[in-house]
């Protein structure tokens, strides 16, 4: 009793944490339970106010006492002293300091999670998110499991799998190795599936910056036979007279160049020159995008039409998966543009006219 009369003593002034606030410490009642720690420290407190907070305590206080006169005693163990003073702060101020959250907040966490005290508890996740660090993470991971703190869990998850070789090294990935295999593999699958999801979201993206490059090339291609760009245009029309390279530049004027092979390649005929063939696939292409072949000024575009309405190959299905893919890229790529260029864009490819052949 001398022990625990002399650590009472050493408690700050403000025990229960209402300095500062509305309630006067003096205004209480004479407290009527114990609060005992892991060091026998006993911390005097209300019942009332206790059971009003916590349902768990609730539960404790009313439990029937083997004798009428014995005290009310409330075992708190298992974390520090200083943590339990804390908790029971928050308690009954409904406050936690920066300190205490941070030297204390593991605890803090597992206690408001043990006594059903929400609003310590999300306090605890949120503070606890923003202070992980390579060396806490499997410790604050261990807890999260067990507390069922689901989006602090998976904060930590990532804070791994992002760092996996500096988490390998620390004390708490070594005891989580000897102590706790299930969770080790539950990491290493989740790391797993993290990459598989980083490698499939690359493929994707990879797959419609393609389809954004072939919509952009059938724009670039109908832009050419209406009007004309550097050094390929219409037959009527002079070739980059008095105007300068278009906005997509750099697509159309690959392009061009391979409108140029192909008018004059000898190897297209059978078929033996890739150059051709990718021009043939971009008519094509074409073809199967436009929905006025009759008004159409892009080389072949009809006849394609034509073609494939008579012909139907087994590669269709794919082909019309391709141009799913394309058309789905140019809408997307249209929605993310402002209102007025989008109209702009819309209007100019309403008006568009071209011609069946080009000059060069």
């Amino acid at each position: 009793m001398e022990t625990n009369a002399t650590v009472a003593i050493n408690i700050s002034d403000d025990l229960y944490g209402l300095s500062g606030t509305k309630s006067d410490p003096r205004d209480l009642p004479e407290p009527d339970v114990h609060i005992v720690t892991c060091d026998a420290l006993r911390i005097p407190a209300h019942s009332s106010i206790l059971a009003s907070v916590s349902p768990v305590l609730e539960n404790i206080i009313d439990r029937p006492r083997k004798h009428r006169s014995s005290e009310r005693v409330i075992p708190i163990t298992g974390v520090p002293n200083d943590a339990v003073l804390a908790f029971l702060r928050f308690l009954y101020s409904s406050r936690c300091t920066e300190e205490h959250m941070e030297k204390y907040g593991i605890h803090l966490l597992a206690l408001s999670h043990v006594y059903l005290v929400p609003q310590l508890k999300h306090r605890c996740i949120k503070e606890l998110g923003q202070r992980l660090t390579i060396e806490n993470v499997v410790d604050v991971l261990q807890l999260a499991k067990m507390c069922d703190a689901a989006d602090l869990y998976l904060k930590c998850l990532k804070l791994v799998a992002n760092h996996f070789k500096a988490v390998e090294n620390t004390e708490g990935w070594k005891f989580l190795q000897d102590h706790d295999p299930w969770l080790e593999l539950d990491i290493l699958q989740f790391i797993d599936e993290t990459a598989s999801r980083k490698k499939k979201t690359r493929k994707l993206r990879e797959e419609q910056r393609l389809y954004l490059q072939l919509s952009e090339a059938m724009e670039c291609l109908e832009h050419i036979c209406k009007e004309g760009c550097t050094s390929v245009g219409p037959y009527d029309m002079e070739p980059g007279h008095n105007r300068g390279p278009c906005s997509k530049f750099s697509t159309c004027q690959g392009l061009q160049l391979l409108i140029q092979h192909f008018a004059t390649c000898k190897r297209r005929v059978n078929g033996g020159c890739l150059r051709c063939k990718r021009m043939w696939q971009l008519l094509r292409l074409h073809s199967s995008m436009c929905d006025q072949p009759d008004s159409c000024r892009v080389p072949l575009c009809r006849q394609f039409k034509l073609k494939m309405q008579q012909e139907k190959k087994k590669d269709d299905a794919r082909w019309k998966l391709l141009v799913r893919k394309v058309v789905s890229a140019k809408t997307i790529s249209s929605l993310s543009l402002p209102k007025r260029k989008r109209e702009e864009e819309l209007g100019e490819t309403r008006s568009s006219h071209g011609i069946r052949t080009f000059r060069l």
